[in-house]
């Protein structure tokens, strides 16, 4: 039985990052004005640490979608893998040319367009979506600010969030 109700452990759950870094922050605060020689100094590396745990968590919270949207999204080894119940497949995050967001259908897709085969396109609102944030962070080049800002501004359009910097070298050379 819990004391909280669902949708405020949904929440709580959705920005846990960066509870955790306020918590930590709170302790290492204290820890700072309170001790003295050797503590002092380990509680402001724990502030640090706190600090960048908070501005990584409300980037991560900005990318968590609601789930529970159809299919089921795993990052294993640096590969992407979508089971739907229409379509599925797997791309290798070294093997993608480009990352686009489908703002047309309902709900929006992750397109990955690997350099060979099909366009994976994954529902935002798959189950485990969240683990792309990771996937995508690791893209040469990629703008997580840019990347956020396009997930939440939910245009209905086609955005093109990421390319590799071979291929837009070909696209420059065709225009």
């Amino acid at each position: 039985m819990s004391f909280v109700r669902p949708e405020a452990q949904a929440a709580l759950w959705h920005w846990r990052e960066v509870l955790l870094g306020v918590v930590l922050a709170a302790l290492a605060g204290f820890w700072a004005f309170n001790a003295f020689g050797i503590l002092r100094i380990l509680a402001l590396v724990l502030l640090t640490f706190a600090v960048l745990l908070i501005l990584t968590g409300i980037q991560r919270g900005r990318f968590r979608g609601r789930g529970g949207g159809q299919g089921v999204v795993q990052v294993i080894e640096g590969q992407v893998r979508y089971y739907g119940p229409l379509t599925g497949g797997a791309v290798a995050i070294s093997e993608m040319a480009a990352l686009s967001l489908d703002g047309r259908s309902k709900p929006a897709h992750w397109l990955l367009v690997p350099d060979q085969g099909a366009t994976l396109q994954i529902p935002v609102s798959a189950e485990g979506a969240d683990a792309l944030f990771d996937a995508f962070t690791g893209l040469s080049g990629l703008k997580t600010e840019h990347l956020l800002r396009l997930k939440q501004a939910g245009a209905p359009r086609l955005q093109v969030v990421w390319r590799r910097k071979d291929v837009q070298a070909i696209i420059n050379s065709l225009h």
